[in-house]
């Protein structure tokens, strides 16, 4: 007589369906200042910045998670259900490019993403000394930090610098620039400034060179030459006068 077999059904499976089913039905999903997608927030520094984390069309408590960059947010118990809020203050440079991130606590790809874009003028300021002797090279330096990106010009004794080949080399990333001469010569005193602009502002620093003369550089064959005979010359005439010194003794 043959055996009937038969394959046993987990009830998990059925279960796990029609949770995931009535997500999808519903249309589950999150919205951060009113952007259900990710997004850009532009703002200065200074005033704070308040973001809402909203679940849509949620039929149950649904509890919410903050992150900042990679890092938790730690959030009170009664600010993680449905809506979460978060304020940034004060709002400063370094937040600059800084993301935000809210999500579902049971399905963390639900999320809504957002970045600051602090927006702030060129901070330079300031003047500095150079005293650098002829034909050597020098560069000078600005560190300046801006967002938007700012462009740079130099001047020298207040006009626009008037760049020579092969002499004088600009350098340049997003926050320094960098004016290098090379073999400086006494036409080259004066004062040199640092421009950096952007549309929110601008700032500006000096270089006061002075182009000091060359000094004269001796051979080292020579030095140490001039040495040994002086040495040698002394010890003869010690040596020379160590009788007439032992008799006075």
């Amino acid at each position: 007589m043959a055996q009937r077999s038969s394959l046993a059904v987990p009830y998990e499976v059925p279960v796990l369906a029609i949770c995931f089913l009535a997500c999808v039905a519903t249309g589950l999903e999150l919205s951060v200042n009113n952007h259900a997608a990710d997004f850009s927030l532009s703002t200065l520094p200074g005033p704070p910045v308040s973001l809402s984390c909203l679940v849509q069309n949620s039929s149950q408590a649904e509890e919410l998670l903050w992150y900042r960059g990679d890092g938790k947010v730690d959030l009170k118990d009664g600010n993680k259900v449905n809506v979460s809020n978060i304020c940034v203050s004060p709002v400063t440079e370094s937040d600059n490019g800084v993301t935000f991130t809210c999500k579902l606590a049971r399905d963390k790809s639900v999320q809504v993403s957002v970045i600051l874009d602090v927006q702030f003028p060129p901070q330079l300021t300031g003047e500095e000394s150079l005293q650098i002797e002829e034909d050597k090279d020098v560069t000078l330096s600005c560190n300046a930090k801006s967002n938007p990106q700012a462009q740079t010009a130099w001047y020298k004794n207040n006009t626009t610098l008037t760049l020579q080949q092969n002499r004088y080399q600009l350098y340049q990333t997003s926050e320094v620039f960098q004016l290098a001469i090379k073999k400086v010569q006494k036409s080259d005193n004066g004062t040199y400034t640092c421009v950096v602009k952007s549309s929110l502002g601008e700032g500006r620093k000096d270089f006061h060179l002075i182009v000091e003369d060359k000094k004269p550089v001796f051979p080292k064959e020579a030095v140490i030459a001039a040495v040994v005979v002086v040495t040698l010359t002394v010890l003869f005439g010690i040596v020379a006068r160590k009788d007439k010194i032992f008799k006075v003794w």
